[in-house]
């Protein structure tokens, strides 16, 4: 044990600052949720569910509301223009915040029936968008409005950059969660976290190759996440995969090996990295938002 470390293989160190503290930047949260970094305007924007509202940390320690009405907003990500993707549960659809200020629906149904309860969601370089639709946003009114599920499978979307078709990439998932491409694109890692809700479900994320025409392949467990289960992940620039878990952040590297993990006093939901230069581990953590700096970035630039 190094302070809030838990070092499993030596390579852990070269990822990570040992003088380093957990900081806690927000709390009073009921589940935060989304976080997603804008340098732009260096700020940190995330959701806290129930509470129907979006946040914004901005570099000083201010915290202020965003969005007050984020319609159950959860998964959040900027675009390659850096406009605002968000997962609402309760509209359940994807809608981009347009730099006016006002929304666009990217996606609300599927096969002329409602989604489920859009989850998480990132941009690929080609501007097409990816997405998760579990239930979790309609089994209860309290993270969006209890509701009978319409679709016939819990799926990963895209949404096509060019016209906006939504296709179905993925339909083997009891719940599928957080998703992020490898740094060269070339694979997709989805949270399977239907454990959540059924203890035969096995907690781990998966791997796909992207296909030429924007299919997914060869679906693989890629890591299991123990204690816990996987709900949001990210990439660094080199292609470890960070995620979440019931003990903090798990770091594992391109072959599914655990590194190490960063210990947090709360359940962790999602992270990102951001920071002024990038280099620091943005967590969302049940009531409250966590940040650490660490020798790595983002896979995504």
């Amino acid at each position: 044990m190094n302070g809030p470390y838990e070092i499993i293989d030596p390579r852990f160190r070269d990822f990570v600052l040992l003088n380093v503290s957990l900081r806690r930047l927000s709390t009073g949260h009921l589940w935060t949720e989304g976080p997603v970094w804008f340098p732009a305007h260096q700020c940190l924007l995330f959701s806290d569910i129930p509470n129907q509202k979006i946040y914004r940390w901005m570099c000083d320690g201010s915290v202020n509301v965003f969005r007050e009405n984020s319609n159950f907003a959860n998964g959040n990500t900027r675009d390659r223009e850096g406009r605002l993707i968000s997962c609402q549960h309760g509209t359940r659809s994807v809608t981009r915040t347009e730099h006016d200020g006002t929304i666009t629906t990217l996606a609300d149904q599927f096969a002329g029936k409602p989604l489920n309860s859009p989850n998480d969601v990132v941009v690929k370089s080609d501007g097409s968008i990816w997405f998760t639709d579990p239930t979790y946003g309609i089994l209860s009114d309290y993270e969006g409005y209890k509701s009978t599920p319409e679709q016939d499978h819990h799926s990963v979307f895209r949404v096509d950059p060019d016209n906006g078709d939504l296709s179905q990439v993925a339909i083997d998932f009891a719940q599928p969660n957080g998703l992020a491409f490898s740094r060269d694109e070339t694979l997709l890692y989805v949270a399977e976290s239907g454990r959540s809700h059924d203890d035969t479900v096995p907690s781990v994320i998966r791997v796909y190759d992207v296909a030429a025409d924007n299919g997914l392949e060869n679906g693989r467990d890629f890591a299991r996440v123990d204690p816990g289960l996987p709900d949001g992940f990210r990439v660094d620039c080199h292609d470890n995969l960070w995620t979440s878990a019931a003990d903090g952040v798990h770091c594992f590297d391109a072959n599914g090996v655990l590194l190490g993990k960063i210990l947090v006093p709360e359940t962790v939901s999602n992270l990102t990295f951001g920071g002024p230069r990038g280099n620091e581990l943005l967590i969302t953590a049940t009531t409250s938002v966590y940040a650490i700096h660490v020798d790595t970035a983002s896979a995504i630039a």
